[in-house]
């Protein structure tokens, strides 16, 4: 069984779909395949005209990375490997030729938060809870989430959460612009519902107009700076403080 699905579930719309609720859709080796599988469908396809990301569940979008699949990755080296990929697969997520739209469909920790940011639009569970919380794994940010949300948000609200580091309700997010709005029940309910209109649409108008979105962002140099995001974290990741951390968490859970 695939930890992830890709469906055309709408005109001119895939939906990927994380599919690992039992470990609140962390993600592992399979679902950056997935990802980097959706992006190429994408960018060789034409007649598709925009990305939509949701997590499988009703409790969990995504959890960031899994610590059982990574907790072997020890070095810098090793470890950077991994984040490398990731950071490639949010940088080409953040400037794909379509719109990307995010059903966070409950709550999003960590890397979670980093593939929400890359979106260009999201919508959130109102219950849910929403969270950078890579500090408190005595790391940061790693799969260049943390450029893009100083890139794409105002520089001091992205810089206070990911110093403190906390977990934060989908109102305050939604009130803060992060969020473009919330929702109760089936998330794909809500998106047949917003995107009615926007589902008509051709899809050479939907790819310029986000085409037109892309030079707003300063593409010369983001996937350069996200990079040296994921060396930064890879630093930090062989450092005893991080495993120690990990290895608490783990026992706990």
């Amino acid at each position: 069984m695939s930890d992830y699905s890709i469906e055309e579930k709408f005109p001119h719309t895939i939906f990927f779909t994380i599919k690992r609720k039992q470990v609140h859709n962390a993600i592992n080796y399979q679902v950056m395949q997935g990802f980097e599988e959706v992006i190429e469908r994408i960018e060789q396809d034409h007649r598709i005209a925009l990305l939509v990301i949701t997590g499988e569940g009703d409790r969990a979008f995504c959890s960031g990375g899994d610590l059982q699949a990574f907790h072997s990755l020890h070095t810098a080296e090793e470890s950077y490997q991994m984040l490398e990929r990731m950071a490639h697969v949010l940088f080409k997520l953040a400037t794909l030729p379509v719109p990307v739209v995010c059903l966070l469909n409950g709550t999003a920790v960590g890397g979670g938060m980093e593939i929400a940011t890359a979106c260009d639009i999201r919508y959130a569970k109102k219950t849910a809870k929403f969270g950078f919380i890579q500090a408190n794994l005595a790391i940061t940010t790693g799969w260049g989430g943390g450029t893009l949300f100083l890139e794409k948000f105002q520089p001091n609200f992205a810089l206070e959460w990911l110093l403190k580091a906390d977990k934060r309700d989908a109102s305050e997010l939604y009130e803060a612009g992060f969020l473009t709005g919330l929702f109760e029940g089936d998330p794909f309910e809500l998106f047949a519902r917003e995107f009615q209109s926007v589902l008509s649409h051709e899809p050479d108008v939907m790819r310029a107009y986000k085409n037109i979105y892309l030079q707003k962002l300063d593409k010369s140099s983001l996937l350069d700076r996200m990079l040296k995001e994921a060396e930064n974290c890879s630093v930090l990741w062989q450092k005893d403080a991080h495993h120690l951390a990990v290895s608490k968490f783990l026992n706990k859970t």
